[in-house]
């Protein structure tokens, strides 16, 4: 009989400032573009991730993955450098990088792909990161080919 492909599920939240700001534009630009989100001294999100890692379901193990093992990866890989930061000033890897949500959501995919995919066949497959509870980016590791940039 084959493996059943399963997915699995971890959310994690944790609480950081920011500020949205792009150098190349001028301040009144940023502030138009970002309004609150621009506040030269930062504002703060609970922000929830969500990670979404899938693979063949073990006959052995009756699992996918551990999900204490995916927990410490995200914590390992991710919460520990963002949670009660300023992500423009504290985060190494997001240093030069407007900590919007859609860049965090991808940096963060960066940080956390390979840990997964060295896991017994999983791969991840999808992370969202909410900033509230009704607003929230997705990722699935896509690219645009490079005649839609």
């Amino acid at each position: 009989m084959d493996p059943a492909y399963v997915e699995i599920c971890q959310r994690v939240d944790f609480c950081a400032s920011r500020r949205l700001h792009q150098p190349a534009l001028s301040d009144e630009e940023n502030r138009a573009l970002y309004g609150a989100c621009n506040n030269p001294n930062g504002h703060g999100h609970d922000f929830v991730l969500e990670v979404v890692v899938g693979g063949p379901l073990s006959e052995r193990t009756g699992i996918v993955m551990d999900f204490v093992r995916l927990g410490e990866l995200v914590h390992e890989r991710v919460v520990r450098h963002v949670d009660h930061q300023h992500l423009n000033l504290d985060v190494d890897f997001l240093s030069g990088v407007n900590p919007s949500s859609e860049n965090l959501v991808r940096l963060f995919w960066e940080r956390l792909a390979p840990a997964v995919g060295a896991y017994e066949g999983c791969r991840l497959r999808r992370m969202r990161l909410y900033e509230g509870r009704g607003s929230y980016v997705e990722f699935r590791g896509e690219t645009l080919p490079p005649s839609a940039t």
